[in-house]
C-alpha cells in the first residue's frame, strides 16, 4: 500500500494512458460517422454532466475553490483540450498521423522545460533519460504501424504549425494544471471539472466559427451510438482526465506528461489479442519505452 501511495502520480498517468488506448479504438470507429470537433465536444459535455452530478453534494454543502485555481484550470483546459486537441486534429488532416505524432512528442519535453522555468521543478538526469527512452519507444512503435504519407497532397507548413501548436498547448495546459493542483487545496476531481469546462467552451467556440452547430445533435441518434459515446466518455474523459489530474498533483509535470503519452504501448497487447502479429521492431520499441518508464519510477 505504501508503494502505491508513493507512486500514485505515476500509476495514475499510466492508468489514464491505458484507458485512452482502449477509447482510441472506439473513437476511431465513431470518427467515421462524426467530425472530430463534434465528437470531442459531445464527449466533453457528457463528461461534464457526469462530473457535475458527482460534485453536486459538495456544492450543496458550501464547498468553495480559490479564484486563482479556477482561473488556472479553466485556462489549462482551453489550452490543452481546446487548442491542443483541435490543433492536433488539424495537423492530422494536413500532414498525417506519422509526422503529427513526431512533432506532438515534443510536448513532454516542453512541459518539463516550462515547469522548470515557471514552477522551479528540476528533473534528475535519470528522469530526463527516462523521458527520452519512453517517448523514443512510443514514437518507434507508432511509426512502425503507420503508412507513409504522400507529401504532394499534404499542406506541409500548416500541418507543422498546427502540430507544434498542439504540443505547446498540451505543455502549457499541463503546467497550468500542475500549478493549480500543487499551490492550492483543489481536489483532482474538481480540477477535472474545471479543466474540461475550459476546453469544452473553446470547442463550442470553434464549432460556431466553423459553422458546424447544426451537427451538434447528430451524435444523439441512434440511441445505440449515443450510448456508446456516453459510456466511452465516462471512462476516457471522466476517469481518464481525473487520473491525469491525479498524476499532475503527485508527480512532476514532465514525468506525468511522458507517462500520459504511452497509450500506443497499451494498444500492442490489444492488437495481439485481436490476431495481429507484432514485428520485432514494435516489440523492441515497447521494451525501450518500458525501460524509460522504469527509469522514471526510479528517478524519485
Amino acid at each position: 500500500m505504501a508503494i502505491l501511495l508513493e507512486f500514485r502520480g505515476e500509476l495514475a498517468a499510466l492508468g489514464s494512458a491505458l484507458i485512452w488506448s482502449i477509447a482510441a479504438i472506439v473513437y476511431t470507429h465513431l470518427g467515421q460517422q462524426f467530425s472530430p470537433l463534434i465528437l470531442n465536444f459531445t464527449k466533453g459535455w457528457l463528461a461534464l454532466t457526469m462530473l457535475a452530478l458527482t460534485l453536486l453534494p459538495q456544492v450543496a454543502s458550501g464547498h468553495t475553490l480559490p479564484p486563482y485555481a479556477i482561473t488556472l484550470l479553466m485556462v489549462s483546459g482551453a489550452m490543452g483540450i481546446g487548442l491542443g486537441d483541435t490543433a492536433y486534429f488539424a495537423a492530422l488532416n494536413c500532414i498525417g498521423p506519422r509526422r503529427s505524432l513526431l512533432i506532438a512528442s515534443l510536448s513532454p519535453g516542453l512541459t518539463a522545460l516550462l515547469s522548470w522555468r515557471f514552477l522551479q521543478e528540476t528533473l534528475s538526469i535519470t528522469a530526463w533519460i527516462g523521458i527520452l527512452l519512453t517517448l523514443g519507444g512510443v514514437v518507434w512503435v507508432t511509426l512502425e504501424r503507420s503508412q507513409p504519407e504522400e507529401m504532394r497532397t499534404l499542406r506541409y507548413r500548416r500541418g507543422v504549425v498546427m502540430a507544434t501548436l498542439s504540443a505547446l498547448g498540451q505543455a502549457i495546459g499541463a503546467v497550468l494544471s500542475r500549478a493549480a493542483l500543487v499551490n492550492s487545496p483543489v481536489d483532482p476531481l474538481w480540477s477535472t471539472l474545471l479543466r474540461l469546462s475550459g476546453g469544452t467552451l473553446v470547442l463550442f467556440g470553434w464549432i460556431i466559427v466553423k459553422r458546424q452547430s447544426r451537427e451538434i445533435p447528430k451524435p444523439l441518434h441512434p440511441k445505440q451510438v449515443f450510448a456508446t459515446i456516453a459510456i466511452t466518455a465516462f471512462f476516457s474523459t471522466y476517469i481518464g482526465i481525473w487520473l491525469q489530474q491525479i498524476a499532475f498533483k503527485y508527480t512532476a509535470a514532465g514525468i506525468a506528461q511522458a507517462l500520459n503519452s504511452t497509450s500506443p504501448l497499451f494498444i500492442l497487447p490489444l492488437a495481439l489479442a485481436l490476431g495481429d502479429r507484432l514485428s520485432f521492431r514494435a516489440i523492441l520499441g515497447a521494451i525501450t519505452a518500458c525501460s524509460g518508464v522504469w527509469l522514471l519510477f526510479q528517478s524519485r
